[in-house]
């Protein structure tokens, strides 16, 4: 192993950490400012290509138990399902439902339908890109 490698591998953990968060606060913080499901999922996409490029491919997707391409397919039929359901009891397209309550410690939490929606879209787009870096790596997708 070159010394160079050896970086890499050390330096690779404590990023994906930072990536990860910094991928959910841009999710969470989405709805009221900049970021969003779109942007999450691209950041937590760079997550997985650079433990990709510092790891062995196989390795990483042995000890991954994620399947890229059912995960795309799921996100897509979150962000589907809660587009649509709205519609079907007898609201417009799209619209938000929203909850407010007190969580312990927490104080007054606001739910909402969005954040659903945009979960899907992030899972989608984590599916996608890291399917079509796989695919055109010659890794297995």
């Amino acid at each position: 192993m070159k010394e160079s490698d050896l970086v890499l591998k050390t330096v690779t953990r404590v990023v994906i950490f930072i990536i990860l968060t910094f991928g959910f606060y841009l999710f969470f913080a989405g709805h009221h400012n900049p970021g969003g499901g779109f942007i999450a999922g691209l950041i937590l996409s760079s997550a997985f290509i650079l433990m990709f490029l510092a790891f062995d491919v196989v390795k990483v997707l042995e000890a991954l138990p994620i399947d890229f391409r059912k995960m795309m397919i799921t996100g897509a039929l979150i962000s589907l399902f809660t587009a649509i359901l709205p519609a079907l009891l007898g609201k417009n397209l799209l619209y938000q439902f929203d909850l407010h309550t007190k969580i312990p410690y927490f104080g007054e939490v606001h739910f909402s339908t969005i954040t659903l929606f945009e979960a899907g879209i992030m899972i989608t787009v984590v599916g996608v890109v890291v399917t079509t870096i796989l695919s055109l790596s010659g890794g297995r997708t």
